[in-house]
């Protein structure tokens, strides 16, 4: 693995005392500690790791600050945050290290394009100063709609996992707003689309045409709702071995130079390592 390597979206589950979950939550992980986080970054040599609040936690990060204060400068953060922070509470969250907010529509199924337009416009404009991007979870058809917006925004925009995007349309709406400059897109958690062949297709596709607006991403420890599950039964996680991994790194990003670009370079730009 190249030195300096990041995985640019993983979460971690503290015990349920210290870190009560939502009621209103659409799954139940299991614990997914910091010492299984690093073993985890080990197995594959990435020295590097961003932590995205998860939405079972609502808007208490307390998890994910607490273990980013434990990784000594190597981890960032993505955090959701209530209406009413202010600007005071932004800096000192910089300082510990956090450099985006989440939007996440999709957990909740949302398609609201007004409401989401709005949501990132108010976003973007409070957090651009601090150099923050805007982390965008939702599905393609929402993403399509919003990509005027998403260009025009005073932050960068991370879409998540794909962004959902389980049609490759003519014309390439995704692959126009990705070279904007402006909006970087995970290349994660193939098992998110409509089928995880996709992941690779999309992965091709981009890194021939947009290099530099990729990022890698494991999307560890693998949240999943289980079959029949009800939102409030804890599920386990899927199994996605680090072979696996390995060898999606391998395929999506075939050579040494594409590697250091979507691996180091372009999360070191973006995250401010």
């Amino acid at each position: 693995m190249v030195a300096g390597a990041c995985d640019c979206h993983t979460h971690v589950f503290g015990p349920r005392a210290d870190y009560p979950m939502v009621d209103a939550r659409h799954y139940t992980p299991g614990p997914a500690p910091l010492a299984a986080l690093r073993a985890h970054l080990a197995g594959l040599g990435l020295e590097r790791v961003v932590l995205v609040q998860p939405s079972v936690y609502g808007t208490d990060n307390r998890c994910m600050l607490d273990a980013l204060a434990r990784l000594d400068g190597a981890g960032r953060g993505i955090v959701v945050l209530e209406d009413g922070v202010d600007a005071a509470a932004l800096r000192e969250l910089h300082a510990r290290g956090v450099r985006g907010v989440r939007i996440n529509l999709e957990s909740a199924g949302l398609r609201d394009i007004a409401g989401a337009r709005a949501l990132l416009q108010a976003w973007s404009a409070r957090v651009a100063d601090l150099g923050w991007h805007v982390q965008l979870y939702a599905a393609q058809p929402v993403v399509q709609a919003l990509a005027d917006d998403l260009a025009r925004l005073p932050s960068s925009v991370v879409l998540d996992h794909f962004a959902l995007a389980d049609v490759m349309p003519g014309g390439d709406a995704l692959t126009d707003l990705l070279r904007t400059g402006c909006v970087h897109v995970k290349l994660s958690a193939p098992y998110r689309l409509a089928s995880p062949a996709l992941g690779g297709a999309w992965a091709r596709h981009w890194v021939d045409a947009v290099p530099g607006a990729l990022l890698w991403a494991s999307d560890w420890p693998h949240t999943a709702r289980g079959p029949g599950r009800a939102a409030h039964e804890v599920s386990a996680y899927r199994a996605i071995p680090a072979n696996g991994l390995r060898q999606e790194i391998a395929r999506w990003l075939p050579s040494a130079e594409l590697r250091r670009r979507v691996l180091v370079d372009n999360p070191a730009r973006l995250y401010g390592f």
